[in-house]
């Protein structure tokens, strides 16, 4: 199972969105070089406020290509990292992936996922209506988190578009992601 690299994406201050780049370097324990979340503790503010020495469970920050297909459709134009995220990816489910899975991103970097990313209000700051698009309700009425999934850095290495992304999943039973 896997897929690939679409974009990689970050940014030394803190702004919702990240410029591409035309590759990253992850680093283990800390997350992507040079980016504002980077670090063995929280680096998100709001998650420092509360405690900032929690763990920094969000190094790095992932997202589906697909979803920018799926909120085109309803009318937003969205593109690599403008979400904020680090790392763009095709072909993977990643919202249906357990946490302590492994993604191997080229020749080196290897990702533990820890969860799903929380969205804020800043989606809708950075355009009006998209939050709704990225928390829907299942059908049992809970919402559902679209926005990306978080990760931890445990081997490092330069990470560039069209890389690829292996997928292993760990020993079950497997634990359903939640917001980190």
């Amino acid at each position: 199972m896997g897929g690939s690299v679409s974009a990689v994406s970050s940014n030394g201050v803190y702004s919702f969105t990240k410029p591409n780049r035309d590759s990253v370097t992850l680093l283990a324990g800390l997350g992507v070089e040079g980016d504002v979340h980077s670090g063995v503790t929280v680096k998100h503010r709001s998650r420092v406020k509360q405690d900032p020495t929690q763990p920094n469970l969000r190094q790095v920050h992932l997202i589906h290509e697909e979803l920018f297909e799926e909120v085109r459709a309803a009318g937003f134009e969205v593109a690599a990292g403008q979400l904020g995220e680090n790392v763009t990816t095709r072909g993977i489910d990643l919202h249906g992936l357990p946490v302590g899975t492994l993604l191997r991103l080229g020749a080196e970097a290897v990702l533990e996922v820890t969860g799903l990313r929380n969205p804020c209000a800043q989606i809708d700051d950075f355009q009006k209506g998209l939050l709704k698009q990225v928390v829907r309700q299942d059908a049992d009425g809970r919402p559902e988190f679209r926005a990306g999934i978080m990760s931890i850095v445990l081997s490092g290495g330069v990470v560039r578009p069209g890389d690829s992304i292996t997928v292993e999943l760990p020993d079950g039973p497997h634990r359903p992601l939640e917001r980190v």
